[in-house]
C-alpha cells in the first residue's frame, strides 16, 4: 500500500516537473520571439516617444485648439466650426459632480485606484478577442482615452495601443487624478462638433453644465463612447438606451440612491439646441463633404463596388473609423473651407419649398412636419452643389436630418432616363423607334390605366408609359441597366434591385435627391459624371492650400445618347407629363416621378446652367392625396428654376453629332418595333426604409 502511494507521489512530481519545463520553454520562446523579431526595439521606441510627448506637455496642451471656418461662394462666412474648448473650458472644481461620477461609473470604475492602466481589464479584453476573433470589449481607462484623444489617434493597431499605455502611465506620473479628470472631460468628443462637457451641455440643452440633472449628465456621458452611434441628433434612441445603462451602473455603484435612479430614468430628455443650428442643411452637407476630403488627404481610398459582402463590411468599418477621426479634425484643425454654396440661391430654394409645402401643417410625435420636401441644385458648369435643402424650415431643436443626401426613397419614373432610356439610346434605339404600349402579364400598369398601342420612343418617355420602360429594361437586362447607377456610385443599389420593377423605380432602398441631381447633370454633361461636392478648396488658417477639388469626369453614357436623351426630355415639359411648366425663354428638360399609392413625388430637370432635383413625401411613407411628380415637386422646381435663371441668356442644348458609336449591348435597332411582352416577370423587391427613420414604400405599379 505504501509502495503504491510513493509511486503515485512520484508520478505527480514528474507531471509537475514536465509542466514547469514546458512553461519555461514557452517563456523562453516568447522572449526569443520578442527580441529576435525586432519587437523589443519597436516597443522601446514607442516608450521613448510616449515619455517625450508627456514630458513636453503642460496644462495648456489640453486647452489647445483652432477654430475652422467655412465660406460660401461669395466669400461670406457660412459656418464657424467652434469646438469651444477654450471658451467653454472648465476647471476641475467647475465640473459638476454628477458628470464626474457618471463618467467614472461607466468608463473607469477603478479610476482613483489604478496608475493609468487596468491590466486585468486588458487581459479580459485580449481573452475575449482570442475567443471571438475581434475586439468586443473595451479596456481603456479614462487616462488611456485622454492619451489617444490628445496625443495619438484612433487607429486599431497594437503599436497605437502599446504607446497609449505608455502615455497613460506617464500622464499619471506627471499629473494628479483631478487634473486628468479635468483634461478628460474638457477634451472628449460629444458629436456634432462639441468637445468638452460644457460645449455639449450648451449645444444640446442650451444651458450650463452646472444645471444638468443626473439624467441629463448621464445622457451626455453616453455620447463619447461612440459619437456617431450615440449622436443624439441622429440616433437619440441609442443615446437614451446608453443613458439608462449608465444610470443603472451609478445606482449599482452606490453613487446615487434608488429614488434618484428611478427619477432619472423617468425623466424625458428634450434637446434644446441653439436656434442658429436648427435645420442647417448647408452645414451638415458641408461637414460631410469636407470630412471626406480630409479622409482623402489622410490617404483613405474610397470604393464604390465590392466583390463580396465581407469586403463591403470590412470597408465600412475602416470608413467609419476614418470618418470619425477626420470629422474631429475638421472642428479642431483651424481649416478654411471654401464652398460652392450660394446662400442667396440656398435661401430662395428653402423659401420656395416652405411656401409650396405650407398647405400641410401636420406634425409627427417629435413636433416635426410630417410631410416633407428636399431639393438639390447642381451647377452644370462645375458639377458642384450650389444649394441643398434637406427639409422644411422649422424651429424644432435637435432635428436636422438632411433628407437631400441622407434619405433614400423610391424614385418612380424619374429613374427611367438613367437606367432605361439613355442606355437604350446607346444600344440602337432612336427617338422614332416604334415601341408598344400594351398590357404585360405580371407587369405594371400605366398611371392613367390606358394603353396607346404603337407609339414612338419619344412619346413613351413624354407620356411616361410604364409598360414600355419595363419591356425595354428586360431586353437590356436589369443588370446592365443598373450598372450605370453602380458606376455613378449610387450608394443603396444592390443585387436585389436586379429585377424588372427597377425600371419604374421599384428599388429595395431607393435613391437620394443628391444622387438624382448628379444622374441628370451627368446626362446634361454629355454623359460624363462629376462626383457632387460643395467643397472647392481647403486651406490652413495662414492661407496655404491643403486640398483642391479636382472635378474629374467619369464617362457614364455615350455623348450622342446623352444629347438625344436631353432632346427627348425637353418634350416632357412641352408635350408630356409636365406640360405647361417649361421655363420662360430658357431651354429645359426633365422628368416626373411618382411612386405607388402616391407616397413619393419627384421632379428632376435641368438647363445648360443648372440641374435641380425635388422630392416630396412623408418621412414615414404614406399616401399623399393628389401627389404626383407633376404637382408639388414640379411646382417647386419650376418656381425655383425660373427665379434662378432670371436675366440669363438662353442657352440651347447641344445637338447630336451623328457619330453612330458601336454598341456592346443588345436592344432594338434604329426604327425597329419592339414587341416585348415582359418575358422576365420577376417579382418586385420588398420595400425598405427610405430615410433613417422610415420604411420605404412599395414598388411603383402604375405611377408616372
Amino acid at each position: 500500500m505504501a509502495h503504491k502511494k510513493n509511486k503515485k507521489k512520484h508520478r505527480g512530481l514528474w507531471i509537475f516537473l514536465k509542466l514547469q519545463i514546458f512553461l519555461i520553454l514557452v517563456v523562453l520562446g516568447a522572449v526569443a520571439f520578442y527580441y529576435g523579431g525586432g519587437y523589443a526595439k519597436k516597443i522601446a521606441a514607442l516608450k521613448n516617444d510616449a515619455e517625450r510627448l508627456v514630458a513636453e506637455s503642460t496644462p495648456d496642451t489640453f486647452r489647445r485648439n483652432e477654430t475652422s471656418v467655412a465660406y460660401d461662394v461669395n466669400g461670406s462666412k457660412l459656418s464657424i466650426m467652434k469646438n469651444d474648448k477654450d471658451s467653454y473650458y472648465l476647471s476641475y472644481n467647475e465640473i459638476p459632480e454628477n458628470v464626474k461620477i457618471a463618467a467614472i461609473s461607466i468608463e473607469d470604475k477603478k479610476f482613483y485606484r489604478h496608475k493609468g492602466v487596468d491590466y486585468k481589464a486588458i487581459t479580459r479584453a485580449v481573452w475575449a478577442m482570442v475567443r471571438n476573433g475581434e475586439i468586443k470589449q473595451g479596456a481603456s481607462t479614462i487616462t488611456q482615452q485622454l492619451a489617444r484623444n490628445v496625443f495619438l489617434n484612433q487607429d486599431k493597431t497594437w503599436q497605437r495601443k502599446i504607446e497609449e499605455i505608455y502615455v497613460a502611465v506617464e500622464l499619471e506620473k506627471k499629473y494628479n487624478k483631478n487634473q486628468i479628470m479635468e483634461f478628460y472631460l474638457n477634451n472628449i468628443y460629444f458629436a456634432n462638433g462639441y468637445y468638452g462637457i460644457e460645449a455639449a451641455s450648451q449645444g444640446y440643452f442650451s444651458k450650463g453644465s452646472e444645471d444638468l440633472t443626473f439624467s441629463e449628465a448621464a445622457f451626455l456621458i453616453a455620447i463619447p463612447n461612440r459619437p456617431n452611434l450615440y449622436n443624439p441628433v441622429a440616433h437619440i434612441d441609442n443615446t437614451l438606451r446608453r443613458r439608462d445603462l449608465i444610470l443603472k451602473s451609478m445606482y449599482s455603484d452606490g453613487v446615487i440612491s434608488e429614488s434618484q435612479y428611478l427619477e432619472a430614468v423617468k425623466q424625458t430628455i428634450a434637446l434644446v439646441r441653439p436656434a442658429k443650428l436648427y435645420n442647417n442643411y448647408v452645414e451638415t452637407y458641408m461637414y460631410y463633404c469636407a470630412t471626406r476630403d480630409l479622409m482623402k488627404m489622410d490617404g483613405f481610398k474610397f470604393k464604390k463596388t465590392f466583390s463580396s459582402d465581407d469586403e463591403k463590411q470590412n470597408y465600412d468599418k475602416k470608413y467609419q473609423v476614418s470618418y470619425e477621426t477626420n470629422n474631429k479634425k475638421l472642428f479642431t484643425g483651424g481649416y478654411r473651407i471654401y464652398t460652392s454654396i450660394d446662400m442667396n440661391v440656398q435661401n430662395k430654394l428653402q423659401e420656395i419649398i416652405d411656401n409650396k409645402m405650407a398647405f400641410n401643417t401636420e406634425t409627427n410625435e417629435n413636433g416635426v412636419y410630417a410631410l416633407q420636401s428636399a431639393g438639390v441644385c447642381i451647377d452644370n458648369q462645375t458639377g458642384t452643389v450650389k444649394a441643398i435643402v434637406g427639409g422644411r424650415s422649422q424651429d424644432v431643436g435637435g432635428y436636422t436630418l438632411n433628407r437631400a443626401f441622407k434619405s433614400y426613397r423610391q424614385p418612380g419614373s424619374s429613374i427611367k432616363p438613367l437606367i432605361v432610356y439613355t442606355p437604350a439610346l446607346e444600344n440602337g434605339y432612336t427617338p422614332d423607334t416604334t415601341v408598344y404600349d400594351k398590357p404585360i402579364e405580371g407587369g405594371p400598369e400605366n398611371v392613367d390605366g390606358k394603353y396607346l398601342g404603337q407609339i414612338s420612343l419619344r412619346t413613351a418617355v413624354e407620356k411616361s408609359r410604364n409598360t414600355v420602360a419595363w419591356s425595354i429594361f428586360n431586353k437590356l437586362t436589369p443588370e446592365k441597366g443598373l450598372s450605370y447607377l453602380h458606376k455613378m456610385g449610387f450608394q443603396k443599389i444592390t443585387s436585389k434591385d436586379e429585377v424588372p420593377a427597377a425600371s419604374i423605380g421599384g428599388l429595395s432602398n431607393g435613391v437620394s435627391p443628391l444622387e438624382m441631381a448628379m444622374g441628370f447633370s451627368t446626362i446634361e454633361n454629355d454623359g460624363n459624371m462629376r462626383e457632387p461636392t460643395c467643397v472647392i478648396k481647403i486651406t490652413n488658417s495662414a492661407g496655404k492650400v491643403l486640398y483642391q477639388t479636382k472635378q474629374e469626369e467619369t464617362s457614364i453614357y455615350k455623348r450622342d445618347a446623352a444629347r438625344t436623351m436631353t432632346d427627348i426630355l425637353k418634350g416632357v415639359l412641352t408635350n408630356g407629363t409636365a406640360k405647361g411648366y417649361a421655363l420662360s425663354d430658357m431651354s429645359c428638360a426633365g422628368k416626373t416621378g411618382t411612386t405607388n399609392d402616391q407616397k413619393d413625388g419627384w421632379f428632376v430637370g435641368y438647363t445648360r446652367y443648372f440641374t435641380t432635383s425635388v422630392w416630396v413625401g412623408y418621412d414615414n411613407p404614406k399616401k399623399v392625396k393628389g401627389l404626383s411628380g407633376a404637382t408639388i415637386p414640379l411646382y417647386i422646381w419650376h418656381d425655383f428654376m425660373q427665379d434662378l435663371h432670371t436675366g440669363m441668356p438662353n442657352q440651347e442644348f447641344l445637338p447630336t453629332i451623328g457619330d453612330a458609336e458601336t454598341s456592346d449591348g443588345g436592344a432594338g435597332q434604329s426604327n425597329q418595333s419592339t414587341t416585348d411582352n415582359g418575358t422576365d416577370q420577376s417579382s418586385q423587391p420588398a420595400a425598405d426604409h427610405g430615410t433613417d427613420k422610415a420604411s420605404q414604400p412599395d414598388a411603383d405599379n402604375g405611377a408616372d
